[in-house]
Order: structure tokens, then sequence, then C-alpha cells
């Protein structure tokens, strides 16, 4: 699995350990093995900007996902069609005062945000209370985990 990752932040990302997720997170969904991810981690600036231009709401969020070629989930018979999954953009310090909230790190909240990016590729949405109680579900199952095979 192609996995591309940028830091256009001060922040310290650790980006060896987002790869190992993001890669986690495609095997566990069924993605095809010749898949590509784009991640970016972005300053407020950088995702306001983006941020209003799709989506149309004012200041920075958290996590953005800009699918590609539409893929979805394969399963045990057939990973997923290869191609371009799409891009994630991270704003680690709107994350890192979300985890404040949360009572977590920075670096937890990250996780959370990749996978809830990842899993918006994939076709996953929580416009609806059941739709989130899945993808919020099937999130917190890929972080979990992948934090316990990665100890």
């Amino acid at each position: 699995m192609g996995v591309e990752i940028a830091n256009e932040t001060t922040e310290d990302i650790d980006i060896e350990t987002m790869r190992r997720l993001a890669a986690h997170i495609m095997s566990e969904m069924k993605v095809h093995p010749e898949a590509e991810l784009a991640i970016l981690f972005v300053d407020e600036d950088a995702m306001e900007k983006l941020h209003v231009e799709w989506m149309d709401e004012p200041g920075p969020t958290d996590v953005l996902s800009f699918p590609m070629d539409e893929l979805r989930p394969g399963d045990d018979d057939k990973p997923s069609d290869p191609g371009l999954l799409g891009d994630v953009v991270i704003c680690p310090t709107v994350a890192a005062r979300q985890a404040v909230t949360a009572k977590h790190s920075t670096d937890t909240e990250i996780r959370w945000l990749l996978s809830h990016g990842i899993l918006h590729l994939l076709g996953f949405d929580h416009a609806f209370p059941a739709e989130e109680r899945i993808m919020f579900a099937l999130q917190r199952q890929l972080v979990d985990t992948f934090s316990e095979a990665d100890r």
C-alpha cells in the first residue's frame, strides 16, 4: 500500500506511526494492496482555507477527506479495486485542543482523526445516528487493534 505523508506544520508528528496506522486501517478494511493514500498535516490557516472552499464553513476544522477513485472496503474473498483512495488532511493544533477536551493525548486524537478520515474515503459517514454509531465503533476498533498490535 502506498501511503505518502507530508507535514507542513511545525508540530512534531510521528510520521512512521501514522504510516503504520494507515496501512493497518487499509489492510483491515481489505483495501487493495496497490491502493494509494496521501496524508497531509497542515496549520490552521491552510485548513481554514480548505474548510471554506470545500465545505463552505468558516474556521479551521480537525480533518477533511478528499476521495479520489471512490474505493470501497473489500472483503475476505476480494479486496477493493486498486486505485487512489484519496487524501486525508489533518490540523494538529485543532486536534490538540480537542484532545484536551477529550482528556487524552494529541497523538491519540490524531490517530482517531486519521481513522475517521480514511473511513470517510471508504464511503462511511455519520450524518445520521445509525451511521454515526457504525462509523465511530469501527473507528474505535481500528485504532484499538492497531494500538494492541503496535505495542
